[in-house]
């Protein structure tokens, strides 16, 4: 900083002004600082900025299973928000979520000097763990589900399965089946709470659960069993991969969708749109969630008061999966 006063003729405090956007400082002096700073390709030194402003400017995000698209969709959000207001993000990737997994997460984060933790938090340990969370630091949960003991950003799970259940009962299927994801998944617990909700409102009959594990594998295993239900006419599916397997059973054993069978999806994952055929589903806007999440832990850090519970919309997207059933 000595140097780019130096070289701009000007003091140290007034290079300070303009690194933090001051404006205390007139056009000619501060284009004559950005110049020097641009010719000695000067960098501010963070840890010493930290030191002075008691801030790191640097976020911590815990994570868990970002092979699957939610998981990693969230995180995503959650770094272009963080980089859109100026933070830096600090990633703890965990292959389990429990209480100490969790804290030890925290803590390590804590120890880099972030300023607040992210946590995406889908499974019900994850939930649990974030109940012996430390009060004296800034912690968000994220797709915590609603019994979270701490601030939560989250989509609107149940309102999204209601969406897909009444658009397949609009066409007119007497009731809809349902492939759920795991059950120590909460995302997985609110869809079906959605689902159910929807088939009760209008007295509709509330079938078997049917599990699977996320994967397109279990779509298609499934999809066995699905074969061998005449009756059956519609089904909502927890998310797009297991939608992906279920068609590709379908398919083979020379069933027509829609005609034959309407098949609805969660999460819109960007090959959707390219599925044979192309599949109705449930769209969830991570971006939101990232703006939402990090709004909800600044409030935090900067000792505001903030929403304690944040809620995105999910969104219909109407395709060629679904139809009325066959007379």
């Amino acid at each position: 900083m000595v140097d780019v006063a130096r070289l701009a003729g000007v003091s140290h405090q007034t290079v300070s002004r303009v690194l933090h956007d001051s404006p205390h400082v007139r056009g000619a002096t501060r284009e004559r600082v950005l110049a020097a700073i641009r010719r000695l390709n000067y960098r501010p030194n963070s840890m010493a900025k930290a030191l002075v402003t008691g801030r790191s400017r640097t976020l911590g995000v815990v994570s868990f299973d970002t092979t699957l698209y939610g998981p990693a969709s969230t995180l995503f959000g959650i770094e272009r928000a963080a980089h859109d207001a100026g933070y830096a993000v600090s990633i703890s990737s965990l292959r389990s979520l429990n209480r100490s997994t969790v804290e030890a997460a925290i803590q390590q984060l804590r120890d880099q000097g972030v300023d607040g933790v992210a946590v995406i938090a889908p499974l019900q340990e994850g939930v649990d763990a974030l109940g012996h969370v430390q009060s004296d630091f800034a912690v968000v949960a994220v797709e915590a589900g609603p019994d979270a003991s701490i601030p939560v950003a989250t989509v609107d799970h149940q309102a999204g399965a209601m969406a897909a259940t009444r658009h397949l009962l609009n066409l007119g299927h007497s009731t809809v089946w349902h492939l759920a994801g795991p059950c120590d998944w909460k995302e997985a617990d609110e869809r079906i709470k959605g689902w159910q909700a929807a088939l009760e409102s209008v007295g509709a009959r509330v079938p078997e659960l049917l599990r699977g594990d996320w994967t397109p594998r279990s779509g298609y295993e499934i999809g066995e069993k699905i074969l061998e239900m005449a009756d059956l006419t519609a089904v909502f599916v927890a998310n797009d991969q297991m939608a992906l397997g279920l068609l590709r059973r379908l398919h083979e054993a020379g069933r027509n969708v829609p005609r034959d069978l309407s098949v609805v999806g969660f999460d819109d994952i960007p090959e959707s749109a390219y599925f044979t055929p192309p599949l109705t589903t449930i769209r969830q806007d991570f971006a939101e969630l990232g703006r939402r999440c990090l709004h909800t832990l600044l409030c935090q850090i900067e000792g505001k008061t903030g929403p304690t519970r944040v809620v995105v919309d999910p969104e219909l997207v109407v395709r060629d999966s679904t139809a009325a059933p066959r007379r």
